[in-house]
């Protein structure tokens, strides 16, 4: 079963930690959109989340899995209608569906909630982004041991996957913040 999707309002207070705090904070990477009519900053950002309900795959004994990990994002855009507003921090969460090949052929969101009207141009902008990035196919390698003792790959696949990712949104007059460090198995 897959899980529900959330979009979630961050209270602004919670938007205005310290940049020292922000320069420490791993699994996030963020950009700066500003509108000519606005003096707000809009930043994006992105982090790997992990549900309680999540299945991953069931390797056999002797099976490694490897690869499932990102090789290019794009951050999302902010919604230049929504600056002049600068509405309080959104996150968006959904889940990734990648293909064979690595590339994301679905951005499915966590929650009806992220389709209602004030959630949409956040929802959308996930998800140009998010259809834009590129992973390492996840490959399950089987290994076995032959006559001498030594190991090697008897068979070989690779596999679709799907990664949980939450993209907060944020308004504030500012620079933006980059900083990257993802750390989630593949399911």
């Amino acid at each position: 079963m897959m899980p529900k999707a959330r979009l979630h309002r961050v209270p602004r207070a919670a938007c205005l930690a310290p940049a020292a705090l922000a320069a420490a904070l791993a699994g996030c990477a963020s950009t700066a959109v500003q509108s000519a009519a606005s003096p707000h900053q809009g930043h994006a950002s992105w982090r790997a989340v992990e549900t309680p309900d999540t299945v991953h795959y069931a390797l056999a004994l002797g099976e490694v899995s490897s690869g499932a990990t990102v090789l290019a994002r794009v951050t999302p855009d902010y919604p230049p209608s929504e600056l002049a507003a600068c509405p309080p921090a959104v996150e968006v969460i959904v889940k990734l569906i990648v293909d064979i090949r690595g590339r994301v052929t679905e951005v499915r969101p966590d929650s009806a909630e992220a389709a209602a009207p004030e959630g949409r141009p956040f929802l959308e902008a996930t998800r140009s982004a998010a259809m834009q990035w590129r992973f390492d196919p996840l490959q399950i390698n089987h290994w076995s041991a032959d006559a001498n003792g030594e190991s090697h790959v008897v068979d070989s696949r690779t596999e679709p996957f799907s990664l949980d990712y939450a993209f907060r949104f944020t308004c504030q007059a500012g620079r933006a913040r980059v900083s990257t460090g993802d750390k989630v198995a593949a399911r």
